[in-house]
């Protein structure tokens, strides 16, 4: 298991925005940085968890790409997507995208492969192509496959369209290996974990998993505060049960074993 650092996430949270390419990549190096904290907490039972994270573009010319790849890696992710839209980007499931040329999405990867040399890294380099909407399977395809020619670990085909198309591609990139977006309620069909695995997919994220559910969720508790005036108390949590979420125990422990006295009584 994975976890995943989503740009739509990531510009909805920070921003309150469409993920229409707004956030800087220090922004986007800052959250994929948090993330990879978090994954790394004892709480988690295969700590510490693999971050896969979005890179957007690279953030600019082989020279900020590079330097994406670095900080990335500085920031303990263990793979970054980039991907050949322009800079005015936006979601992988919108229409009216564009993509860079053919030699242009090349030397992204180029510029990440190298750098991720020169660092000495082993972080994961997953090559996204958004060209299936504006040039048609074949570029798309063709774009991986020199992604992967010059050192790319994993192809990221977005927006396939169907179950069929899902298994010509993981055929046809083979011996490549290929990641799923599963973008619920998107351009894609629904795949479960089985049916990915079985269509050839190395990877699959989910990057609207824990989105929607969350939105819902408070978009119903502010609509029952606005209308009642008091919080839907069968739904809420007391402050120490979400501390303990957050590892509050740990971070008692740390205090106790210096010899501090801050947590001596607990907290609740």
């Amino acid at each position: 298991m994975t976890w995943n650092q989503t740009g739509a996430g990531s510009s909805a949270s920070i921003l309150g925005h469409a993920d229409l390419g707004l956030l800087s990549q220090g922004q986007m190096r800052a959250n994929a940085e948090m993330i990879s904290a978090l994954a790394a907490l004892p709480e988690y039972s295969n700590a510490p968890l693999p971050v896969i994270a979005d890179a957007d573009t690279g953030y600019g010319g082989p020279i900020m790409v590079a330097r994406t790849v670095q900080q990335y890696a500085q920031s303990g992710v263990a793979g970054l997507h980039i991907e050949d839209q322009v800079q005015t980007k936006r979601c992988g499931h919108l229409s009216g995208k564009e993509v860079v040329d053919r030699d242009v999405f090349r030397s992204r990867i180029q510029a990440a492969v190298n750098a991720r040399k020169q660092i000495g890294s082993d972080i994961v380099i997953i090559a996204r192509t958004d060209a299936f909407q504006t040039d048609g399977y074949e570029e798309a395809i063709g774009r991986l496959q020199d992604a992967y020619s010059v050192g790319a670990d994993v192809a990221f085909f977005e927006g396939l369209t169907s179950k069929e198309q899902a298994r010509r591609i993981t055929k046809d990139l083979a011996p490549m290996p290929v990641l799923l977006n599963m973008v619920e309620a998107g351009a894609t069909p629904s795949f479960s974990a089985s049916e990915a695995k079985e269509a050839g997919f190395k990877l699959m994220i989910v990057p609207f998993v824990a989105i929607a559910p969350a939105y819902k969720a408070i978009k119903e508790e502010m609509e029952h505060l606005k209308k009642t005036g008091s919080t839907d108390y069968a739904k809420t949590m007391a402050p120490q049960t979400l501390f303990r979420i957050c590892g509050v125990d740990a971070s008692m422990e740390v205090d106790k074993q210096a010899g501090g006295k801050s947590f001596a009584t607990g907290i609740d």
